[in-house]
């Protein structure tokens, strides 16, 4: 797994939690859960995100990501940031370009909860302007619509990422994945961050970025992948507490149990879609 470190200065600034030691113990796959030789053995798979993600971060010994690999067979590449969002993925898809120019079979996107915590607006996907245009040979003005690749939002900084991606990565399998549930964590007396169950700064919930990244899928045809409806992950509740890192002080990140569930999630899902549209 290739794991950049030219930005790990910046890394430290930004994250929402410290990288530390105590991960949780992994999950031991079962053979009748493996489902290797599908169109998703041995394809190569680029991962962008945020602490979810990241092979840095200590709450875990292995992530969704390494399980699909267990399980499905990809080979997996994590370029994930702890304590990134949608505004920083850009600059690691740039990295992630120089180092696997044409051989990403897929592309994951898992982000945004940073962008709720930190109250980042959400803003709109595109400006409207009237112009003239050619309508069966006359003339006419119409309504047109422009994306908005302004970083200073989270939908102007999804056009950015999805821009650069479809334009670099032309046949790879673009999917971006919602964030899941959210609770309480306490990662120091400076780093309090409330359950989903309170607005955020700017007086939005997680569920308004949940819209804004699902619009995301429609506006540029990329599959997305529901995981806060469909992955069962609810850190709200006690009944969770095997799922998330720590009861007490994390119940934002998943265990290993999570991690594998997310997993067991992605995969069945991931059935219905091929991971490269690359002609051989």
């Amino acid at each position: 797994m290739i794991i950049t470190f030219r930005t790990i200065a910046m890394a430290l600034l930004l994250s929402a939690i410290p990288a530390v030691a105590g991960a949780s113990e992994p999950v031991e796959v079962p053979a009748s859960h493996i489902t290797k030789g599908t169109q998703w053995e041995g394809k190569k798979v680029g991962i962008l995100g945020d602490s979810m993600s990241d092979p840095r971060l200590g709450v875990t010994t292995k992530r969704f990501y390494d399980y699909l690999a267990d399980l499905i067979g990809i080979e997996p590449y994590s370029y994930a940031i702890n304590g990134y969002q949608w505004k920083d993925l850009l600059g690691k898809a740039t990295a992630m370009k120089q180092e696997h120019p044409d051989d990403l079979d897929a592309i994951f996107i898992w982000a945004g909860t940073n962008d709720f915590n930190s109250s980042r607006p959400i803003g709109g996907f595109f400006t409207e302007t009237i112009e003239e245009v050619n309508v069966n040979g006359r003339m006419e003005k119409r309504n047109k619509r422009t994306h908005i690749l302004d970083e200073a939002t989270l939908s102007g900084s999804i056009n950015r990422l999805l821009s650069y991606l479809k334009s670099n990565f032309p046949t790879s399998q673009i999917i971006i994945l919602t964030p899941i549930h959210r609770a309480f964590a306490k990662f120091g007396d400076t780093n309090v961050q409330p359950s989903e169950e309170y607005a955020n700064g700017a007086g939005l919930y997680l569920d308004d970025y949940i819209k804004a990244i699902r619009k995301a899928g429609e506006i540029w045809s990329v599959p997305v992948i529901d995981l806060y409806s469909i992955s069962g992950l609810y850190p709200l509740d006690k009944s969770n507490d095997r799922y998330i890192a720590d009861p007490d002080t994390d119940r934002l990140h998943p265990g290993d149990e999570g991690h594998y569930r997310l997993a067991r999630t992605l995969q069945f899902q991931l059935q219905t879609l091929p991971p490269s549209f690359r002609v051989p």
